[in-house]
């Protein structure tokens, strides 16, 4: 299997040229029975090697980081985030493998999050400051290895970490702000999904890593923008009613049509624990307690299925409905 980075590594080298590798791209998508842009295809296994790999590189971490941390947190947590650069430049660098590539950026971002969080120990600090500063330490460990690897998940790590080191110093500084926290989360998701947007919009036919990076993202920005919706429904109050139901199945409509125009599915996957959730206990509500669930989920699945192989046709519907400056930034149909 050949992806598109293997074949703008191809035409970089010289062996195609660039009308080649895009005659080729549109032979392949022509026959396509759906669309490569409404796959949301990215890397992640190439083969069971990149398991095998994985395997042996969280086992030699583990143990490295055990063994250090015999001494001190410092020192384990220091040689788990060196290990994991060095494993980088063989596994990522050199061979390119997806999945190791992404336990090696999670390894090194959360090493040095680690190392952050055990040098400070130390000092009097308060809670939110010992999370900002390691955080802002994480943030900047995932710019370097980004400067050096361009793995996809890498913004969306670093991003993460801003994200968390901003939100603390906030809360730091000022204590009132914690009364403000699900807006500000809020907030930092919608930051979050146009960055997503931004990155998406330089790839439109989704066929470089910068769609990777967007995928990275809106799965950092969905559970952001999500959770702070649906806490203001108290949907885990255990005393949802109707009303509340209704609104949750609207909103959830809601959050379908943005993903079907954005084309990405990430936001409907981090709403769906509240929907679940709100209509299995609205049908506990009403005496359906055994199987309430389980009729809850046939009919989510069921739905969710039905967009699946209708999610073009869906596309189709909707994106003539906005304006020509919004379509332009959205995946074409096909």
């Amino acid at each position: 299997m050949y992806s598109d980075e293997d074949i703008d590594l191809a035409v970089e080298a010289g062996v195609m040229t660039e009308e080649d590798a895009s005659a080729f791209r549109k032979y392949v998508a022509e026959k396509r029975v759906i669309p490569a842009v409404d796959e949301e295809y990215f890397r992640l296994v190439t083969g069971f090697n990149d398991i095998f790999v994985v395997i042996a590189c969280l086992l030699l971490l583990a143990s490295i980081m055990w063994i250090g941390k015999s001494e001190s947190l410092l020192l384990g947590s220091t040689l788990q985030t060196v290990t994991a650069w060095g494993l980088a430049e063989y596994f990522t660098r050199h061979r390119r493998m997806a999945l190791p590539s992404i336990v090696l950026l999670l390894a090194f971002v959360g090493g040095a999050l680690s190392t952050g969080m055990a040098a400070i120990s130390s000092l009097a600090l308060n809670e939110d400051l010992g999370i900002a500063i390691p955080s802002t330490i994480a943030a900047i460990a995932a710019g370097l290895h980004w400067l050096r690897f361009k793995v996809p998940i890498t913004i969306a790590a670093g991003t993460a970490a801003v994200v968390s080191s901003v939100m603390m110093s906030i809360f730091a500084f000022i204590p009132e702000a914690r009364t403000w926290a699900m807006p500000i989360v809020f907030l930092a998701g919608i930051a979050v999904f146009m960055l997503a947007m931004k990155w998406d919009a330089s790839d439109l036919s989704r066929q470089t890593r910068r769609s990777d990076v967007a995928f990275w993202l809106h799965l950092i920005a969905a559970p952001l923008i999500v959770h702070p919706i649906f806490s203001v429904l108290n949907v885990f109050d255990g005393n949802l009613g109707t009303l509340q139901a209704s609104a949750v199945a609207i909103l959830y409509l809601a959050i379908a049509v943005l993903s079907i125009s954005v084309d990405r599915r990430a936001m409907m996957v981090s709403a769906l624990v509240y929907v679940l959730y709100a209509f299995n206990t609205l049908l506990e509500h009403y005496g359906i307690v055994s199987l309430g669930f389980a009729f809850t989920a046939f009919g989510i699945g069921s739905g969710l299925l039905l967009l699946s192989a209708f999610w073009h046709s869906c596309r189709r519907l909707i994106l003539p409905i906005y304006p020509e400056i919004i379509r332009s930034r959205l995946p074409a149909l096909q």
